[in-house]
Protein backbone atom coordinates (compact mmCIF):
# COMPACT_ATOMS: atom_id res chain seq x y z
CA UNK A 1 0.00 0.00 0.00
CA UNK A 2 1.42 3.16 -1.12
CA UNK A 3 2.62 5.64 2.01
CA UNK A 4 0.10 8.89 3.03
CA UNK A 5 3.07 11.32 1.71
CA UNK A 6 3.42 9.50 -1.67
CA UNK A 7 -1.35 9.55 -2.17
CA UNK A 8 -0.52 13.52 -1.25
CA UNK A 9 2.14 13.70 -3.98
CA UNK A 10 0.21 11.98 -6.54
CA UNK A 11 -2.80 13.97 -5.77
CA UNK A 12 -0.36 17.03 -5.92
CA UNK A 13 0.70 16.40 -8.95
CA UNK A 14 -2.63 15.28 -10.62
CA UNK A 15 -4.02 18.08 -9.67
CA UNK A 16 -1.39 19.95 -11.73
CA UNK A 17 -1.75 17.92 -14.95
CA UNK A 18 -6.23 18.54 -14.51
CA UNK A 19 -5.57 22.45 -14.15
CA UNK A 20 -3.27 22.43 -17.29
CA UNK A 21 -5.57 20.86 -19.73
CA UNK A 22 -8.36 23.06 -18.54
CA UNK A 23 -9.11 26.43 -21.01
CA UNK A 24 -7.53 29.32 -20.21
CA UNK A 25 -10.53 31.00 -19.24
CA UNK A 26 -11.41 27.95 -16.83
CA UNK A 27 -8.06 28.16 -15.25
CA UNK A 28 -7.62 32.08 -14.83
CA UNK A 29 -9.20 34.09 -11.95
CA UNK A 30 -11.91 36.54 -12.43
CA UNK A 31 -10.23 39.34 -11.84
CA UNK A 32 -7.64 38.20 -15.03
CA UNK A 33 -10.20 37.26 -16.90
CA UNK A 34 -10.97 40.40 -18.41
CA UNK A 35 -8.34 42.41 -20.13
CA UNK A 36 -8.20 45.79 -21.40
CA UNK A 37 -9.03 46.54 -24.84
CA UNK A 38 -8.82 48.99 -27.18
CA UNK A 39 -12.01 51.54 -27.20
CA UNK A 40 -12.68 54.91 -28.93
CA UNK A 41 -13.32 57.45 -26.67
CA UNK A 42 -17.14 58.19 -25.54
CA UNK A 43 -18.76 61.44 -24.22
CA UNK A 44 -21.97 61.41 -22.14
CA UNK A 45 -24.83 63.31 -22.58
CA UNK A 46 -24.62 66.51 -20.94
CA UNK A 47 -26.95 67.54 -18.17
CA UNK A 48 -30.41 69.85 -18.67
CA UNK A 49 -32.48 70.76 -15.74
CA UNK A 50 -35.13 68.67 -14.73
CA UNK A 51 -32.84 65.59 -15.24
CA UNK A 52 -32.77 62.56 -13.04
CA UNK A 53 -29.43 62.03 -11.46
CA UNK A 54 -28.63 58.13 -9.91
CA UNK A 55 -27.14 58.19 -5.88
CA UNK A 56 -25.01 55.59 -5.30
CA UNK A 57 -22.31 54.29 -2.38
CA UNK A 58 -20.02 52.15 -4.16
CA UNK A 59 -17.66 52.45 -1.17
CA UNK A 60 -18.37 53.98 2.85
CA UNK A 61 -21.93 53.85 3.51
CA UNK A 62 -23.78 56.82 4.60
CA UNK A 63 -26.10 56.14 7.19
CA UNK A 64 -26.96 59.37 8.81
CA UNK A 65 -30.48 60.90 7.87
CA UNK A 66 -29.48 64.22 8.13
CA UNK A 67 -26.37 63.46 5.36
CA UNK A 68 -28.64 61.81 3.07
CA UNK A 69 -30.74 64.85 3.38
CA UNK A 70 -27.97 66.94 2.55
CA UNK A 71 -27.03 64.91 -0.78
CA UNK A 72 -30.85 64.94 -1.80
CA UNK A 73 -30.62 68.83 -1.77
CA UNK A 74 -27.35 69.10 -3.41
CA UNK A 75 -29.00 67.23 -6.15
CA UNK A 76 -32.27 69.41 -5.97
CA UNK A 77 -30.14 72.55 -5.88
CA UNK A 78 -28.48 72.09 -9.04
CA UNK A 79 -32.30 72.14 -10.92
CA UNK A 80 -32.14 68.12 -10.88
CA UNK A 81 -34.20 65.13 -9.62
CA UNK A 82 -32.74 62.27 -7.43
CA UNK A 83 -33.16 58.64 -7.58
CA UNK A 84 -31.56 56.78 -5.01
CA UNK A 85 -30.02 53.21 -5.39
CA UNK A 86 -31.92 50.63 -3.41
CA UNK A 87 -28.95 49.86 -1.04
CA UNK A 88 -27.76 53.67 -0.59
CA UNK A 89 -30.10 53.91 1.90
CA UNK A 90 -30.74 50.84 3.12
CA UNK A 91 -27.70 50.42 5.58
CA UNK A 92 -27.58 51.46 9.16
CA UNK A 93 -24.23 52.31 11.12
CA UNK A 94 -21.65 50.05 11.49
CA UNK A 95 -23.27 47.85 8.52
CA UNK A 96 -20.98 47.85 5.00
CA UNK A 97 -23.46 47.10 2.08
CA UNK A 98 -21.94 44.14 0.40
CA UNK A 99 -19.95 43.92 -2.90
CA UNK A 100 -22.98 42.49 -4.26
CA UNK A 101 -25.47 45.42 -3.40
CA UNK A 102 -23.03 47.96 -4.55
CA UNK A 103 -23.16 46.17 -7.62
CA UNK A 104 -26.39 45.94 -8.42
CA UNK A 105 -26.87 49.95 -7.20
CA UNK A 106 -24.27 50.43 -9.94
CA UNK A 107 -25.58 48.45 -12.91
CA UNK A 108 -29.15 49.36 -12.35
CA UNK A 109 -28.32 53.20 -13.07
CA UNK A 110 -26.78 52.43 -15.94
CA UNK A 111 -29.09 50.18 -17.20
CA UNK A 112 -32.40 52.84 -16.11
CA UNK A 113 -33.24 54.88 -18.86
CA UNK A 114 -34.54 57.60 -16.89
CA UNK A 115 -31.13 58.07 -15.20
CA UNK A 116 -29.25 60.89 -16.93
CA UNK A 117 -25.83 60.65 -14.64
CA UNK A 118 -24.62 58.77 -11.64
CA UNK A 119 -23.10 60.93 -8.79
CA UNK A 120 -21.69 59.28 -5.93
CA UNK A 121 -22.49 60.26 -2.43
CA UNK A 122 -19.25 60.00 -1.02
CA UNK A 123 -15.41 58.52 -0.91
CA UNK A 124 -13.74 56.74 1.74
CA UNK A 125 -12.79 52.86 1.59
CA UNK A 126 -14.42 50.01 -0.53
CA UNK A 127 -14.92 50.48 -4.42
CA UNK A 128 -11.73 48.50 -6.13
CA UNK A 129 -13.31 45.33 -4.33
CA UNK A 130 -16.14 45.99 -7.27
CA UNK A 131 -13.40 46.30 -10.03
CA UNK A 132 -14.02 42.61 -10.94
CA UNK A 133 -17.76 42.36 -10.77
CA UNK A 134 -18.35 45.42 -13.30
CA UNK A 135 -20.57 44.85 -16.60
CA UNK A 136 -17.93 47.18 -18.74
CA UNK A 137 -20.10 46.16 -21.81
CA UNK A 138 -23.28 47.75 -20.33
CA UNK A 139 -21.63 50.93 -19.26
CA UNK A 140 -20.43 51.19 -23.03
CA UNK A 141 -23.86 50.62 -24.92
CA UNK A 142 -25.50 53.11 -22.11
CA UNK A 143 -22.86 55.60 -21.40
CA UNK A 144 -23.81 58.36 -18.80
CA UNK A 145 -22.17 60.84 -16.80
CA UNK A 146 -20.30 59.25 -13.90
CA UNK A 147 -18.86 61.35 -11.02
CA UNK A 148 -16.68 60.93 -7.91
CA UNK A 149 -13.45 61.04 -6.54
CA UNK A 150 -10.75 60.23 -3.61
CA UNK A 151 -11.95 56.21 -3.39
CA UNK A 152 -13.87 56.47 -6.11
CA UNK A 153 -10.63 57.12 -8.28
CA UNK A 154 -10.39 52.93 -8.67
CA UNK A 155 -13.71 53.08 -10.48
CA UNK A 156 -12.91 56.04 -13.17
CA UNK A 157 -9.69 54.22 -14.20
CA UNK A 158 -11.42 50.60 -14.55
CA UNK A 159 -14.39 51.95 -16.18
CA UNK A 160 -12.41 54.77 -18.40
CA UNK A 161 -9.80 51.87 -19.45
CA UNK A 162 -12.45 48.80 -19.84
CA UNK A 163 -15.45 50.87 -21.74
CA UNK A 164 -13.36 53.97 -22.93
CA UNK A 165 -16.13 56.12 -21.20
CA UNK A 166 -15.00 59.74 -20.09
CA UNK A 167 -15.81 59.54 -16.56
CA UNK A 168 -15.67 62.85 -13.98
CA UNK A 169 -13.30 63.80 -11.28
CA UNK A 170 -14.88 65.95 -8.55
CA UNK A 171 -17.07 66.61 -5.88
CA UNK A 172 -19.27 64.24 -4.67
CA UNK A 173 -23.05 65.17 -3.13
CA UNK A 174 -21.11 65.43 0.16
CA UNK A 175 -18.73 67.54 -0.51
CA UNK A 176 -18.32 71.62 0.18
CA UNK A 177 -19.61 73.05 -3.08
CA UNK A 178 -17.84 76.51 -3.28
CA UNK A 179 -18.86 78.60 -5.75
CA UNK A 180 -15.57 77.98 -7.55
CA UNK A 181 -16.65 74.49 -7.50
CA UNK A 182 -19.93 75.14 -8.30
CA UNK A 183 -18.82 77.40 -11.53
CA UNK A 184 -16.64 74.24 -12.73
CA UNK A 185 -19.02 71.65 -12.14
CA UNK A 186 -22.07 73.14 -14.14
CA UNK A 187 -19.74 74.10 -16.68
CA UNK A 188 -18.25 70.53 -16.65
CA UNK A 189 -21.47 68.54 -16.67
CA UNK A 190 -24.47 70.81 -18.01
CA UNK A 191 -22.43 72.72 -21.19
CA UNK A 192 -21.04 70.92 -24.10
CA UNK A 193 -17.61 73.72 -24.84
CA UNK A 194 -14.38 72.32 -23.54
CA UNK A 195 -13.99 73.61 -20.22
CA UNK A 196 -10.75 75.80 -21.44
CA UNK A 197 -8.49 77.42 -19.27
CA UNK A 198 -8.54 76.13 -15.42
CA UNK A 199 -6.33 77.43 -12.59
CA UNK A 200 -6.96 78.06 -9.14
CA UNK A 201 -9.76 80.50 -7.62
CA UNK A 202 -8.39 84.22 -7.46
CA UNK A 203 -6.62 84.72 -3.56
CA UNK A 204 -8.46 87.26 -1.28
CA UNK A 205 -4.91 87.81 0.30
CA UNK A 206 -2.17 87.78 -2.85
CA UNK A 207 0.51 87.81 -0.33
CA UNK A 208 -1.21 84.51 1.81
CA UNK A 209 -3.47 82.55 -0.72
CA UNK A 210 -5.34 79.80 0.03
CA UNK A 211 -4.11 78.08 -3.04
CA UNK A 212 -0.43 78.16 -3.79
CA UNK A 213 0.86 77.15 -6.99
CA UNK A 214 4.46 75.54 -7.49
CA UNK A 215 6.33 75.30 -10.82
CA UNK A 216 8.29 72.08 -9.73
CA UNK A 217 9.61 71.45 -13.68
CA UNK A 218 8.66 74.46 -16.26
CA UNK A 219 7.14 73.50 -19.83
CA UNK A 220 4.19 73.51 -21.79
CA UNK A 221 2.86 69.67 -22.24
CA UNK A 222 0.15 68.35 -24.33
CA UNK A 223 -1.64 65.01 -23.89
CA UNK A 224 -5.24 63.09 -22.79
CA UNK A 225 -6.02 63.47 -19.53
CA UNK A 226 -5.74 60.94 -16.73
CA UNK A 227 -5.22 60.44 -12.85
CA UNK A 228 -7.31 60.32 -9.34
CA UNK A 229 -6.09 59.85 -5.95
CA UNK A 230 -2.62 58.86 -5.90
CA UNK A 231 -3.00 55.91 -2.87
CA UNK A 232 -5.58 54.32 -5.69
CA UNK A 233 -3.59 54.77 -8.19
CA UNK A 234 -0.54 53.16 -6.88
CA UNK A 235 -2.67 50.40 -5.29
CA UNK A 236 -4.37 49.38 -8.74
CA UNK A 237 -0.15 48.72 -10.14
CA UNK A 238 -0.07 44.98 -11.32
CA UNK A 239 -3.98 44.49 -11.79
CA UNK A 240 -5.96 44.68 -15.48
CA UNK A 241 -6.70 48.01 -14.73
CA UNK A 242 -3.77 49.87 -13.40
CA UNK A 243 -3.07 53.71 -14.54
CA UNK A 244 -1.95 54.47 -18.38
CA UNK A 245 0.05 57.57 -18.45
CA UNK A 246 1.95 56.96 -21.70
CA UNK A 247 1.59 60.30 -23.29
CA UNK A 248 -1.05 61.24 -20.97
CA UNK A 249 -1.42 64.20 -18.72
CA UNK A 250 -1.15 62.77 -15.23
CA UNK A 251 -2.98 64.83 -12.02
CA UNK A 252 -3.29 63.46 -8.99
CA UNK A 253 -3.53 64.17 -5.18
CA UNK A 254 -4.34 62.49 -1.88
CA UNK A 255 -4.91 63.87 1.49
CA UNK A 256 -3.62 62.44 5.61
CA UNK A 257 -0.42 61.16 3.72
CA UNK A 258 2.98 62.46 5.62
CA UNK A 259 5.78 62.79 3.67
CA UNK A 260 7.30 59.61 3.78
CA UNK A 261 4.23 57.78 2.35
CA UNK A 262 3.76 60.28 -0.55
CA UNK A 263 7.16 59.44 -1.40
CA UNK A 264 6.78 55.65 -1.01
CA UNK A 265 4.22 55.90 -3.60
CA UNK A 266 5.97 58.00 -5.78
CA UNK A 267 8.49 55.68 -5.93
CA UNK A 268 6.55 53.06 -7.11
CA UNK A 269 5.39 54.59 -10.00
CA UNK A 270 8.74 55.84 -11.02
CA UNK A 271 10.16 52.15 -10.70
CA UNK A 272 7.26 51.06 -13.08
CA UNK A 273 8.34 54.39 -15.21
CA UNK A 274 4.23 55.60 -14.96
CA UNK A 275 6.06 59.15 -14.14
CA UNK A 276 8.54 59.19 -17.25
CA UNK A 277 5.82 58.24 -19.77
CA UNK A 278 3.61 61.03 -19.07
CA UNK A 279 3.49 64.36 -21.05
CA UNK A 280 3.52 66.06 -17.99
CA UNK A 281 2.44 66.08 -14.41
CA UNK A 282 -0.21 67.43 -12.13
CA UNK A 283 0.33 67.03 -8.54
CA UNK A 284 -2.54 68.69 -6.68
CA UNK A 285 -3.58 69.95 -3.40
CA UNK A 286 -2.37 67.44 -0.29
CA UNK A 287 -4.12 68.44 2.74
CA UNK A 288 -2.86 67.55 6.51
CA UNK A 289 0.53 65.51 4.52
CA UNK A 290 2.81 66.83 6.30
CA UNK A 291 4.95 65.20 9.13
CA UNK A 292 2.62 63.79 11.90
CA UNK A 293 3.00 65.70 15.84
CA UNK A 294 3.24 62.86 17.66
CA UNK A 295 4.47 59.77 16.06
CA UNK A 296 7.31 60.66 13.41
CA UNK A 297 8.24 58.58 10.88
CA UNK A 298 11.29 57.32 11.82
CA UNK A 299 13.22 60.31 11.59
CA UNK A 300 12.09 61.38 8.20
CA UNK A 301 12.84 64.94 8.04
CA UNK A 302 11.41 66.04 4.45
CA UNK A 303 8.42 68.09 3.84
CA UNK A 304 5.79 67.09 1.18
CA UNK A 305 7.18 69.95 -1.09
CA UNK A 306 10.94 68.50 -0.68
CA UNK A 307 9.29 64.82 -1.37
CA UNK A 308 8.04 66.21 -4.89
CA UNK A 309 11.32 68.21 -6.01
CA UNK A 310 13.11 64.99 -4.76
CA UNK A 311 10.76 62.34 -6.79
CA UNK A 312 10.11 64.55 -10.34
CA UNK A 313 14.45 65.01 -10.15
CA UNK A 314 14.67 62.62 -13.23
CA UNK A 315 11.48 63.84 -14.76
CA UNK A 316 11.72 65.57 -17.68
CA UNK A 317 8.10 66.35 -18.20
CA UNK A 318 6.12 69.91 -16.67
CA UNK A 319 5.35 69.35 -13.27
CA UNK A 320 2.80 71.60 -11.55
CA UNK A 321 1.85 71.48 -8.08
CA UNK A 322 -0.88 72.88 -6.29
CA UNK A 323 -3.77 72.63 -8.49
CA UNK A 324 -7.52 72.44 -6.77
CA UNK A 325 -8.10 68.80 -7.50
CA UNK A 326 -9.97 66.24 -4.81
CA UNK A 327 -9.98 66.77 -0.97
CA UNK A 328 -9.96 70.41 -1.13
CA UNK A 329 -13.01 72.77 -0.59
CA UNK A 330 -12.38 74.88 -3.84
CA UNK A 331 -12.39 71.92 -6.33
CA UNK A 332 -12.37 71.33 -10.32
CA UNK A 333 -14.07 68.57 -12.25
CA UNK A 334 -12.24 66.96 -14.15
CA UNK A 335 -13.46 64.42 -17.16
CA UNK A 336 -11.26 61.65 -18.08
CA UNK A 337 -9.03 60.81 -21.39
CA UNK A 338 -10.17 64.68 -22.72
CA UNK A 339 -7.08 66.11 -25.01
CA UNK A 340 -5.47 69.33 -22.29
CA UNK A 341 -2.33 71.48 -22.37
CA UNK A 342 -0.61 71.70 -18.99
CA UNK A 343 0.94 75.11 -18.79
CA UNK A 344 3.56 74.80 -15.90
CA UNK A 345 4.67 78.38 -15.81
CA UNK A 346 1.53 79.69 -15.70
CA UNK A 347 0.13 77.55 -13.44
CA UNK A 348 -2.93 76.53 -16.22
CA UNK A 349 -4.57 73.22 -17.51
CA UNK A 350 -6.47 73.74 -20.29
CA UNK A 351 -8.81 71.35 -21.40
CA UNK A 352 -9.38 71.37 -25.21
CA UNK A 353 -12.21 69.55 -25.73
CA UNK A 354 -15.45 68.75 -24.74
CA UNK A 355 -16.36 66.31 -22.50
CA UNK A 356 -19.83 65.63 -23.36
CA UNK A 357 -22.27 66.15 -25.94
Amino acid sequence: MASRAAMIALTAVTRRKALLSLPAAAATPALHAQRPQSHDLIKPRALRPGNTVGIISPSTQVTDPDRQQLAQKTVEYFGLKAKWGKNVRAQRARRVATVAERLDDLHAMFQDPEVQAIICIRGGYGSGQLLAGIDYDLIRTNPKIFLGYSDVTAMHLAIHKMSGLVTFHGPVLLSEFTPYTQDCFRRALFQTAPLGALTNPPAANQLRPAHELRTIHPGVARGRLIGGNLTLVTSLMGTPYEIETRERIFFTEDVGEEPYRIDRMLTQLLLANKLQKATGIVFGECLNCGPSDYKPSFAWDMTFGEVLDDRFTDVKAPVLSGLTIGHTSDQLTLPLGIMATLDADKGVLTLEESATV
